[in-house]
């Protein structure tokens, strides 16, 4: 039966079917993060030989109007822009490149841009430029040719080393949807406090090996166009997964190797963590849960951070645990990068694979998972103070505390989790306690003066809540409310009460100045 059944099927002959013009409106739609987006242009800046990019945000007074990308990489011919700005363009990428599909470039922009303009000069060209506007794009896959008097004022701009000097690339985003729109001045500075910080720690982490070389260089920059002042200028700085001071298990690091029948032998460099380092590079990058795991690079670029990617389920014991793992040349069908280089699908003949793999020595990767495990264990063991358990922070609580409350401390099994929340409370209390309900309900007047301006939400003011959650978590516990616990109660209440209200005087006093 198996062999009657055959993948050949008659044909008779071939059609032309070019895609309809709306299909670059789908390849806008996959998904890209911001920080994702602006990482695939860098991407392309290093395949050029860039060794500086400037990401420059323009802000006219209050308002942000666009968002520039600037390399001093080799540049491109006008014939080289066409293939750049074609969908799916053809060009030969070097051995070593980030680039592999010819859509980040199109689909990274018009994910997060109306326009995108891209404008180039090499050594041996004039400043070129082609612009796609979505709407034009839509209409026939129209590309604006960029006017050669405004590509080279544009070059211009940012030549003499800023960081072009005789060749380079300038890359516009226009209409960019994740700008604040009529929020005033504080709106705009808190979208780039905290877009410029994410941004910076994205790129820190997924080009960490290409920053600490010392020979290429990426910076934020802020300019206020009326003034001609860079009001902000942000140097990104490597963040390394691997960058712990002391290894946690002086038995780690330890390479395991991985036999893949149709791509070779693939190593695993297997590192155990110190037990609670506080540094960036293991707390800053997101949940332990998630950055414990595999981290894929591919020609030296980070393409997934943390994640067993089926082998086994995330678990606390094991956010000691990160493997780094260099893709292969050639990885066929066992790993399958997306096309916003995000993450990595890998095929179960290497998950399957794991389960043999070991060093030099005859070690095992299980060994290592195990010992992963024993060293978080054993230091919690080691502190010689038994914490006392607690009920479990539930919803109104950054979920980032919630994980460390949950490292930090045991909780009571079978106890439903209590919830932070404001409301309208009557009179000047700071706070009330809903204990049937599980709930600390704060009081709504002085969410202002606790937030200072901050935008609200519903996991907002993550210090004030988990102060007042490890205050009053004895009190949750309790059948009943002693004469101690209502004096702790009412000071607590003093003190809050008189910091929120000098809080909102002095919100009172800067709006009048």
């Amino acid at each position: 039966m198996a062999e009657e059944w055959k993948f050949d099927v008659p044909t008779a002959g071939t059609k032309h079917l070019p895609p309809d013009p709306r299909y670059l409106e789908a390849l806008s739609s996959q998904g890209y993060g911001f920080e994702a987006a602006v990482a695939d242009l860098v991407d392309n800046s290093i395949d050029a030989g860039a060794g500086d990019v400037v990401i420059h945000f323009l802000r006219d007074s209050d308002r942000l109007t666009s968002l520039l990308l600037i390399d001093n990489g080799s540049g491109m011919t006008e014939d080289e822009l066409d293939v750049a700005m074609t969908v799916g363009g053809r060009r030969n990428y070097r051995q070593g490149a980030l680039g592999m599909f010819g859509t980040g470039l199109k689909s990274a922009s018009l994910s997060h841009a109306a326009a995108v303009t891209v404008v180039s000069r090499t050594k041996t060209s004039r400043p070129a430029g082609r612009r796609w506007v979505m709407e034009h794009a839509k209409d026939g896959f129209q590309c604006d040719i960029v006017e050669p008097g405004y590509a080279q004022s544009l070059i211009d701009r940012y030549s003499g080393g800023q960081p072009i000097d005789w060749n380079g690339t300038v890359v516009r985003w226009d209409g960019v949807k994740d700008f604040p729109r009529n929020g005033g001045p504080e709106q705009t500075e808190r979208y780039l406090a905290r877009t410029v910080s994410k941004l910076g720690m994205h790129l820190g982490l997924q080009l960490h090996r290409f920053l600490a070389r010392g020979d290429f260089n990426i910076t934020i920059a802020v300019e206020d166009i009326a003034t001609g002042v860079v009001v902000m200028n942000y140097g990104v700085l490597p963040v390394d997964p691997f960058g712990y001071p002391v290894t946690g298990n002086p038995e780690y690091p330890r390479t395991f190797k991985v036999e893949v029948p149709s791509v070779g032998v693939v190593p695993l460099h297997s590192h155990i963590w110190p037990p609670k380092s506080t540094v960036t590079q293991f707390r800053g990058i997101g949940s332990l849960l998630d950055t414990q795991g595999f981290y894929l690079y591919r020609n030296d670029r980070l393409v997934q951070a943390g994640g067993w990617n089926n082998f086994r389920q995330p678990e606390q014991h094991l956010a000691l645990a990160r493997v780094a793992v260099e893709l292969p040349p050639v990885s066929g069908d066992v790993f399958r990068l997306t096309v916003k280089k995000d993450g990595v699908d890998i095929s179960p003949e290497f998950i399957a694979a794991l389960e043999n793999a070991a060093d030099d020595r005859g070690r095992t990767f299980g060994g290592y998972l195990t010992a992963a495990d024993s060293t978080y264990r054993e230091a919690r063991r080691r502190t010689g103070v038994e914490r006392r358990p607690v009920i479990p922070a539930g919803k109104g609580m950054d979920p980032a505390v919630r994980e460390v409350l949950s490292e930090e401390l045991p909780t009571l099994p079978g106890e439903d989790p209590i919830a932070i929340r404001w409301e309208a409370i009557e009179g000047e209390a700071f706070f009330e306690l809903d204990r049937e309900g599980r709930r600390i309900l704060l009081n709504q007047r002085y969410r202002p003066a606790v937030l200072g301006g901050r935008r609200a939400g519903a996991n907002d003011a993550p210090m004030i809540k988990s102060m007042l959650y490890l205050m009053v978590n004895e009190v949750f516990q309790r059948e009943r409310i002693g004469p101690r616990d209502k004096d702790n109660l009412q000071l607590w209440q003093s003190v809050l009460v008189a910091a929120a209200r000098a809080e909102m005087d002095r919100l009172s006093d800067r709006d009048g100045e």
